[in-house]
């Protein structure tokens, strides 16, 4: 059987993801994901499952499984809504993986060396904004919490994905953003925000830190906020070992989510398998 894919019909998905209380950041990836699937199909926008299955293959020409897998979740939501359930595909299989990608890991060393690139800069709004999302763990969409309030409080509470959860701020983080607030002439509201006052965001602080790179030394490609929050998960787990109490400061709803962000690198892994001493042969 054969549909027609409307713009109005998109729009009318997108209300209902806000009224399921999908996350601003959720509604905009289910967005792009429908849209380049809309802009793929032919002018008189026509799907049979033909399509969106050669739609699903074309997406692992320049996407990683995880993130094709993504697209398809966002397509097979959008079939669901419009009971066009026989459109729906199978997501790619992937075995789970056991270590990092090293090309894609960000180090506590060329953290340092980001956070020094902007101090050079003079850039102290992206220097504290890395800082604290390393030193906090917090995704990018939850940086509008940290408040004046907050900060004078030294507890961050955060509303996301309709989970409330509470961060304790390091006492020198505060230390830091009491000095930032007192300089800005920040007394209530987010601490990180625009020229035009409103709170900074994830396309903001993306494009800020993609410049620190070439100064720092380090690869564009480990450069996004999220990698950040990972930073912060390896850092806490190698140190406390706790994977329960680490999901939890994450704001996971499952263990099984928080171990893919401390999986141990490529060269720990390596190691290991040296270690077991099964190769005998020079």
């Amino acid at each position: 059987m054969t549909y027609i894919l409307k713009n109005s019909s998109i729009a009318e998905y997108k209300k209902h993801l806000a009224l399921e209380e999908k996350s601003k950041s959720t509604i905009e990836k289910y967005m792009r994901d429908i849209q380049n699937f809309y802009a793929y199909l032919s002018e008189d926008k026509n799907i049979d499952k033909e399509k969106v299955i050669h739609f699903k293959e074309s997406l692992l020409e320049n996407r990683a499984v995880s993130t094709a897998n993504s697209a398809i979740a966002a397509l097979n939501g959008l079939f669901s809504f419009l009971g066009w359930d026989e459109l729906k595909v199978k997501p790619f299989k992937q075995q789970r993986r056991i270590f990092r990608d090293r090309e894609k890991e960000l180090n506590k060393a060329e953290y340092l060396r980001l956070l020094n690139a902007a101090k050079q800069r003079n850039n102290q709004r992206l220097f504290y904004i890395m800082e604290t999302l390393c030193a906090t763990g917090i995704r990018i969409s939850e940086l509008q919490y940290i408040t004046a309030e907050a900060v004078k409080k030294g507890i961050c509470t955060v509303n996301c994905k309709g989970k409330i959860r509470t961060i304790l701020l390091p006492k020198k983080l505060i230390r830091s953003l009491e000095k930032y607030c007192k300089v800005n002439g920040i007394m209530t509201g987010a601490v990180f925000i625009t020229r035009s006052g409103r709170p900074m965001e994830r396309t903001n602080v993306w494009v800020e830190m993609k410049k620190l790179c070439k100064d720092a030394k380090v690869d564009s490609g480990k450069v996004f906020p999220h990698n950040f929050r990972h930073l912060f998960a390896v850092c806490f787990y190698n140190l406390e070992k706790d994977i329960a109490k680490l999901a939890d400061i994450l704001g996971h709803a499952s263990i099984d989510t928080t171990r893919i962000y401390i999986m141990e690198s490529i060269e720990e892994h390596a190691r290991q398998i040296e270690r077991l001493g099964l190769v005998i042969s020079i």
